[in-house]
Parts: C-alpha cells; structure tokens; sequence
C-alpha cells in the first residue's frame, strides 16, 4: 500500500506513483515496501541507459609551451585623411534650434497660462525670442534652423498676449 504525506489518503493499487487528490509523490507504507533481492537494484531505480565515456581530457604540460611577447597595444584603424585641419570634426554639426525650441515653449505655456495674465509675461516673451530664432534661421540656414518652430512660438505668444489684455481690460 501507498499513502499520500500530504493529504494521508491511501491506495492500494501499485501502479499508482502520485495521489489522485492533490498530485503529491506516494509513498509506501514501512512494512508494505518492496525489497530488493540480493545483487538486485531496488525497485524505481532508473538506471537502465548505459554509461557513456566521453573522450579523456586532454593531459597539458605548462613546460612544453611557447612563449610568446605580448601582443601589441591596440591601434586605431580609422583612415587618417590628409587635407583635415587640427581640431576640425570629421562629422557634420547639428544646426542650433535653441532660439525656436524656448520661443515654443513660452508659447505653449503661454496658451496654458492665458486664464492668469501668462500670455503677458510668457507671451511676450515668445514674440520677441521667435523673432530672433526666425531672424537666425534666415540669415545663416547652414547653422540655424528651427524657422517653423519660431513661427508658431510667435503666433502663440502674440494670440495669448491679446487674449491676456483683453481678459485684464474687460474681466
């Protein structure tokens, strides 16, 4: 007979290996457990496959190496043009769009504020900085950019500056 250590149900059947209950491993019972014969492997040991000898390590003697020098440091191996000049980058600048980047935030936080006078002090503001990254954007298109950024930071601030007034004037 089998017994369940968890749940305490018994079986009777010997084919069963786990409880039906609760899926916990049987055990058998201390006077009911099948006991090998002499020279015999007890039951539910699984050792039927044969034992396979990979190949043996091979046998190292540290005497018998060469030596070798060290390797050599490492070395870039980026090509090396010769027309560049000292402390030129080989790789294209990104265009500044910090004058259009500010004008458009104070004009969306202009729009945001409109209702506590923001489009005063913030929308002002962003008119006069999207002038100038506009201003910047024309006159040297290599190095600035932004023109469209500064465009809508200006109608931005310049729409909340008189909304601003007419809610100070009339409210």
């Amino acid at each position: 007979m089998k017994r369940c250590p968890r749940c305490g149900q018994t079986y009777s059947d010997a084919a069963i290996n786990f409880c039906l209950e609760d899926g916990e491993l049987l055990a058998y019972l201390a006077d009911d457990a099948p006991r090998p014969l002499p020279g015999e492997r007890p039951q539910g040991f699984m050792d039927d496959s044969p034992t396979v000898v990979l190949n043996k390590p091979r046998d190292t003697n540290q005497m018998d190496r060469e030596v070798h020098s060290p390797p050599a440091p490492w070395q870039s191996q980026s090509p090396v043009y010769g027309d560049q000049q000292v402390g030129m980058n080989m790789y294209d600048q990104t265009r500044n769009q910090t004058l259009p980047y500010i004008a458009l935030s104070l004009g969306l936080a202009s729009v945001v504020l409109v209702c506590c006078q923001g489009g005063i002090w913030l929308g002002l503001p962003a008119v006069v900085i999207g002038v100038l990254g506009m201003r910047n954007a024309e006159k040297d298109p290599n190095q600035y950019t932004g023109r469209g950024m500064a465009v809508a930071g200006m109608v931005l601030g310049i729409v909340t500056f008189l909304a601003s007034l007419i809610f100070l004037i009339f409210g």
